[in-house]
């Protein structure tokens, strides 16, 4: 696990680096169309339970959880703003997880971070996806993402936890 660590931090500073402009590039959209916050913080589960803070490029209105369908969120929404639609569709709007990574919460690759709701619904078999970090990008994600059930993700990423190598998540990287 030292590897996975010692790749983490290596490709979250280059990552970083090559994706800066684009940064530069987002964060004077979001404040150029609402002024709000660049960030959307949400707490999230992750190894072993503890809870973090995961940072993401926020692209919809400010206070849109109080506004609309909730937390529910479909492609249409109108509380997504402009610069929300493109960093949504192209996952640019997941780069500030690169911040998560470097801080030691989360990895480049592993399972998606989830809701504490969602992991008190979990059986104990599917706990297991708390034994590792969870990842910017993983199996799921490169094997249907969205196209898939709840239980069929989880059970990839469950699959991943038991194959892991850093073969693996050079494979999963490549193929982001």
């Amino acid at each position: 696990m030292i590897l996975k660590r010692i790749l983490d931090m290596v490709l979250g500073i280059i990552g970083l680096i090559v994706t800066s402009p684009l940064w530069l590039y987002v964060i004077i959209r979001i404040k150029t169309e609402d002024q709000g916050p660049i960030f959307f913080v949400q707490e999230r589960v992750g190894r072993n339970g503890q809870l973090f803070q995961m940072y993401k490029f926020r692209s919809m209105v400010v206070d849109a959880e109080k506004k609309g369908a909730g937390i529910f969120v479909s492609s249409d929404d109108e509380r997504i703003t402009r610069i929300g639609k493109f960093i949504r569709k192209t996952s640019i709007d997941e780069l500030p997880q690169l911040i998560n990574v470097l801080k030691g919460e989360m990895s480049i690759v592993g399972p998606r971070p989830t809701l504490e709701y969602q992991v008190k619904r979990y059986n104990e078999r599917q706990r297991r996806r708390l034994l590792v970090k969870p990842g910017i990008t993983g199996w799921a994600q490169i094997n249907g993402r969205n196209n898939m059930t709840w239980p069929e993700k989880i059970e990839l990423d469950l699959w991943y936890i038991d194959h892991w190598n850093i073969g693996l998540d050079f494979k999963i990287i490549g193929r982001s």
